[in-house]
């Protein structure tokens, strides 16, 4: 080998490289699109639009929300797959769609592994048992005996087929002995709307699209599904305090980009989200949500993502819950 063939062999693990430094120094370059499966108004919308200021503020760029509802979140998670893998889309990820629609669904078209690259946590938060204000039940001692006293007669809301409101409504229904019909609907919000309007009975949701409704008096806040009481509704007891120990149903709301995005720009994003994570008006503004923001490194959000689709998809295949 020649003198001047041996540098051009040294010199091309090197050059590999400048195709993706160059795009990470260039980036971001335009707007970046968040994408959230979910329409306005849910956990997932509130999730990703306590941090579309901020990180417009720290990328010099604009962020929009492309809210992307539908087919139990595949259809908003599909565009985000689909995308560009140059950091200017983003998902705003759901702890059920993410862990739960592998598990249940055999037509699936994108693996949450193999497609998706974990970014930043969002928030973490608690489900809430939502009950219509018509419902002749204000504790959820009183709503088990009015449940077990009309067997298949109390239907539950939730915001779509195998979604985790859809979980959580089978997993309540077996713990308290009493079947239940299930009502899917296209997200939280207008599963939420027709609880408040008293046409469904019962919603396990998470408690940032409630809140309000809750302080109205517009719908009951029977428990806390969860192990502590939420910042954001302060009075509302826990499952266990309430009379059904062991029934907890937590949630995540996280970043994730398509794979393949360039590892200098995650850091970058996972920095600038962390830091956001622990802003103080970000972090109340979240809490008042009856969420709380968490400041996860990228394999901290790896593992925890990993452990999910393992938990969840064991509760989903021991229910039978499938969706095709």
């Amino acid at each position: 080998m020649t003198h001047v063939a041996r540098r051009a062999v040294l010199a091309a693990p090197a050059m590999a490289l400048l195709p993706r430094a160059g795009l990470a120094q260039a980036w971001p370059s335009r707007t970046i699109t968040i994408i959230v499966p979910n329409p306005p108004g849910g956990g997932s919308d509130f999730a990703a639009r306590l941090f579309v200021e901020g990180l417009s503020q720290a990328l010099g760029v604009p962020v929009v929300i492309d809210n992307r509802p539908g087919a139990n979140g595949n259809i908003g998670i599909q565009a985000a797959v689909r995308a560009a893998p140059d950091g200017h889309t983003l998902l705003l990820q759901y702890s059920g769609y993410h862990a739960g629609n592998p598990a249940m669904m055999r037509s699936i078209t994108w693996d949450p592994v193999r497609d998706l690259a974990p970014v930043a946590m969002a928030t973490m938060a608690p489900h809430v048992i939502l009950a219509a204000p018509n419902l002749p039940a204000n504790t959820l001692a009183e709503f088990i005996a009015y449940a077990r006293a009309n067997p298949g007669r109390v239907n539950y809301a939730s915001s779509g087929n195998g979604s985790i409101q859809h979980i959580a409504g089978e997993v309540l229904s077996r713990a308290i002995g009493a079947p239940m019909v299930h009502v899917p609907y296209r997200g939280a919000a207008p599963a939420l709307q027709d609880v408040a309007g008293g046409r469904v009975e019962i919603f396990i949701t998470t408690p940032s699209s409630a809140i309000a409704l809750v302080q109205a008096g517009r719908v009951k806040a029977l428990a806390m599904a969860s192990a502590t009481r939420s910042a954001g509704l302060p009075d509302v007891p826990t499952t266990a305090e309430a009379g059904l120990p062991g029934f907890t149903m937590d949630a995540w709301f996280a970043f994730f980009a398509p794979a393949g995005v360039p590892a200098p720009i995650l850091e970058r994003l996972n920095t600038e989200f962390r830091r956001l994570a622990v802003d103080p008006n970000i972090r109340r503004r979240a809490e008042e949500g009856g969420a709380a923001t968490a400041a996860m490194t990228i394999p901290e959000l790896d593992a925890l993502a990993r452990r999910e689709i393992e938990t969840l998809g064991a509760v989903i295949r021991g229910a039978n819950i499938v969706l095709d």
